[in-house]
């Protein structure tokens, strides 16, 4: 790639762009004179079509010819006033990411103070502010339907969890919520598939499937569950505890309620099991700011309502 940043490229691109639009002018001029016959014909083109259809060879009209030549001083004006030639800047110096600069200061500079004054107050107070969760929604609407859905309830195929309950993988407080925003999170289900000495490979991980089941009071076959407990009990009680309550400081879900990320049909859980499961949250810090995420985290705070872990 350095091959097309080095002079020559520079010269390269200036050299085209004047070209053409000289030749352009050239090529006007040329269709612009007139050019008559020879003694032993009349003042066409020599094209017949027909038998006597005949193609005069007149000039374009004046005002037309100029209105052309107009274009071309046009466009040389233009490609000395902005950028148009190579590395060139142009005489005003234009570019799109210093208008865009210039727009976002616009309007940082009208809504900077609204965000301010939210920014200072506490988030359970924004959360209870009518115009702040207006303009959170619009923040929203913005940024986070896309994996969580326009009404915040998620995608369970997907594994974008529903922000509109009080179940919580990392946490429901304020705090827990503007981290989660803020620094993004990384899940991850290890794959057991590969190990069968760990999970007793397909037949396993479908014991173990029945037991998880069975934890949130879903149709299980007992047996199986039973064989599956002694499982849980020696591979998955690290992350999800003995009690299969999860963990939220290590984000393991809760294994049970009635709160399946990826599904919770036998099927589903195996799958989870053998393959395992990789899911991130975006962090958003640098791309908005504290003011934005403190009014995101406000209206996620509101739609769940109140953030607490049941």
């Amino acid at each position: 790639m350095s091959d097309f940043v080095n002079e020559f490229w520079n010269w390269y691109v200036i050299l085209i762009v004047l070209v053409s639009i000289v030749a352009c002018g050239v090529f006007l001029w040329s269709q612009s004179i007139h050019h008559p016959g020879g003694a032993e014909t009349t003042d066409t083109t020599g094209h017949v079509w027909d038998e006597t259809l005949e193609e005069y060879n007149n000039p374009l009209p004046k005002w037309w010819s100029w209105l052309f030549y107009l274009t071309v001083v046009f466009a040389l004006v233009y490609a000395t006033l902005y950028p148009a030639l190579g590395r060139f800047p142009g005489v005003f110096g234009w570019t799109s990411a210093g208008e865009h600069k210039k727009e976002v200061a616009a309007v940082d500079a009208q809504v900077k103070p609204l965000f301010d004054k939210y920014l200072k107050m506490d988030l359970l107070a924004v959360a209870a502010d009518r115009d702040a969760m207006e303009m959170g929604g619009r923040l929203f609407q913005t940024y986070c339907i896309q994996c969580h859905g326009a009404t915040g309830q998620g995608s369970r195929d997907k594994g974008f969890p529903n922000l509109t309950d009080k179940d919580w993988q990392w946490g429901g407080t304020p705090e827990a919520i503007v981290e989660t925003i803020s620094n993004g999170r990384m899940g991850m289900m290890p794959p057991y598939g590969g190990n069968p000495d760990a999970i007793g490979g397909e037949a396993g991980a479908k014991e173990v499937a029945n037991y998880v089941r069975s934890l949130s009071g879903l149709k299980h076959d007992s047996a199986l569950a039973t064989k599956g407990k002694a499982r849980f009990d020696t591979v998955c009680f690290a992350c999800h505890g003995q009690d299969g309550k999860g963990m939220q400081a290590v984000g393991a879900p809760n294994l049970t309620d009635k709160v399946w990320l990826y599904g919770s049909s036998e099927a589903k859980i195996v799958e989870t099991i053998t393959q395992g499961r990789a899911n991130q949250m975006p962090a958003w810090k640098d791309f908005l700011g504290d003011a934005k995420i403190h009014l995101l985290a406000a209206y996620v705070l509101n739609i769940s309502g109140g953030g607490e872990k049941k």
